[in-house]
């Protein structure tokens, strides 16, 4: 008889961790247990269900007991909840939930993968109410689905129907609970407490889906926290009142460590189980995996929590293979992920701008807005894309775009970049796939590297889009450089208008004794305009990063929802 290894959790981690060990070994008896109904579901898929992009709920179950047992020999038990680990006897309790009988098993090795849980701040009036939802699993997703598209209360009684509802937090699962509500008809309002969506993106980059969001119909609050749930309407910290008929949390999600913490297993620094690079415990024969434990991030050399499944997927490889004999070699995170919120696709790797400050990591990044393709493709969109590296090295931090094309093949290029230890001279020798329907001789990414490498190198210096309203109350000298048609169609207030191809012509319109901000649409025409400045005797003149695209973006929500005064005369966005 072989192994008897025992798995808490399912999903990305522990149906992985058996999958694998049955692979590995034939001999080994496999049991995995599962709180819930569902032991193997496609969980990203969740929200898709409220749009009836995924029909039926039933289709987000990807594999049953059943077919664990037939097709792997793994023994799945559903609405198992292991309540206990007894170390010194190896061995856990579990209770079966439709019953509430315990009975004890046995194990050779164990492994946890409990996952995390939505957190529900209890300091929030109403927050058990029957109409407030998180979103972590198949029944979840069912129950909230069927409540918003129901009349009718669990109980019966008459209510009024479903036409509104809230969303608390702005990330990922919030943001894609948010989209499909809206696709679904139902009006929705977003509330995050911080001052934008979407962490792993920069606030200069998250503008572009608040605006997304807000064109799109979503009712976007933020910088405001939830202080009440009511029968049909929240009261948020500011004293704002929003109708609401049903309301889904998803502020985030803590660790599930409570089982290990009572079998003495050592938590992390961030919260997380503590393992090693073999993903062990401080038991030699339990490993963990998943949304619970702490790994490390390979930039920052911090430890930190990483939820995502393409991750557990991998820790549990790994930890089966460990527990075999098999070498694997530890990388730790770097944090890709990608998210489709309407028209727009966004995706990042690695650090942030706001990140590599916070670790103190000295830095600059280019910020460009190409087309995904070639510009004759019908099909042709802006892609706005932002690469941070370090200084002096030219070691590639992390990377971030949005658009409407293939975001997410640009940053997969860039993690992989970043994996392997890449800088902007690798990156820009780069040679990838070309074909006008699929991207340009010189790809986004390449694209980058260039402009990276022109700063690293000070051939030329740039202006934050962050900045420019800075600039424009100042009353600073802004040169407009695209066609006079562009400029008629929206610009900066206070710039001046004179098109790269007059710019020879009419260089003495342009004071030297003055700074000089340069920008066109993508900033792309106004670098070669700063390039024939500088080679024209002027020493003081700076390009703006993102130009007027960028600059249309990060203006866009504060004006929208600020108040703020107007520094664009229009937008134009195509």
């Amino acid at each position: 008889m072989g192994n008897r290894v025992l798995i808490v959790g399912g999903v990305a981690g522990g149906a992985s961790v058996a999958a694998r060990v049955r692979r590995i070994d034939e001999s080994a008896e496999i049991v995995m247990f599962e709180r819930g109904p569902n032991v193997s579901f496609s969980n990203c898929s969740l929200p898709y269900h409220l749009s009836g992009i995924v029909e039926n709920s039933e289709d987000l179950v990807l594999m049953d007991p059943v077919v664990f047992k037939k097709q792997y020999n793994i023994e799945a038990r559903v609405m198992s909840e292991v309540m206990k680990i007894n170390r010194e006897d190896k061995t856990v309790v579990v209770k079966e939930l439709e019953t509430g009988k315990e009975y004890t098993e046995k194990y050779d090795k164990l492994f946890l993968s409990p996952g995390a849980n939505p957190i529900l701040p209890r300091s929030i009036e109403g927050i058990d109410s029957p109409h407030v939802f998180v979103v972590r699993n198949v029944v979840d997703i069912d129950k909230l689905n069927k409540y918003v598209k129901s009349r009718t209360k669990m109980t019966n009684v008459e209510m009024s129907e479903v036409n509104n509802v809230s969303v608390i937090g702005g990330g990922f699962i919030g943001v894609e609970t948010a989209e499909n509500l809206r696709e679904a008809g139902f009006n929705v309002t977003l509330v995050e407490a911080m001052d934008q969506i979407m962490a792993p993106f920069d606030y200069d980059m998250a503008q572009i889906l608040h605006k997304e969001m807000i064109d799109k119909g979503i009712n976007l609050i933020l910088g405001d926290g939830l202080k009440k749930v009511g029968p049909e309407s929240i009261e948020l910290n500011s004293g704002k009142k929003i109708q609401a008929e049903a309301v889904v949390m998803a502020i985030g999600v803590r660790p599930e460590v409570s089982l290990a913490v009572d079998a003495g297993l050592e938590l992390g620094e961030t919260g997380g189980i503590l393992v090693d690079h073999n993903y062990l415990t401080n038991d030699k024969d339990i490993y963990a995996v998943g949304d619970a434990i702490e790994t490390y991030h390979q930039i920052t050399k911090q430890k930190t929590r990483l939820p995502l499944a393409g991750p557990a997927q991998r820790q549990a490889r790994a930890a089966a293979d460990h527990m075999y004999g098999k070498p694997h070699r530890y990388t730790g995170v770097i944090g890709s992920s990608c998210i489709k919120i309407f028209d727009m696709n966004a995706a990042s790797t690695g650090l942030t701008d706001k990140a590599a400050t916070k670790a103190g990591i000295q830095h600059d990044f280019v910020y460009i807005i190409p087309g995904d393709k070639v510009g004759l493709m019908p099909d042709c969109n802006n892609m706005h894309f932002k690469l941070v590296y370090e200084v002096p090295t030219g070691k590639i931090l992390g990377a971030q775009a949005i658009g409407k094309g293939n975001v997410d093949k640009r940053i997969d290029v860039i993690a992989t970049m970043i994996t392997m230890g890449g800088t902007l001279e690798d990156l820009k020798e780069l040679e990838l796939c070309y074909a006008p329907p699929f991207g340009t001789a010189k790809d986004v990414v390449n694209f980058a590297a260039l402009v990276g490498l022109n700063l690293l190198h000070g051939d030329f210096e740039q202006v934050k889009v962050t900045e420019v309203r800075d600039l424009v109350e100042s009353n600073a000298f802004i040169v407009d450089v695209r066609e006079k048609r562009e400029f008629e169609a929206g610009h900066l207030v206070n710039s001046v208008n004179i098109p790269l191809s007059e710019l020879r012509d009419r260089i003495n319109e342009i004071p030297k004794d003055v700074p000089v901000y340069m920008h066109c649409r993508s900033a792309q025409r106004s670098y070669n305009a700063v390039m024939a400045m500088n080679n024209s005797g002027y020493r003081n003149v700076k390009n703006i990063s993102g130009s007027f695209l960028g600059i249309c973006s990060y203006e866009y929500f504060n004006d929208q929802v600020t108040g703020r005064d107007k520094i664009v005369t229009a937008y134009n966005f195509k």
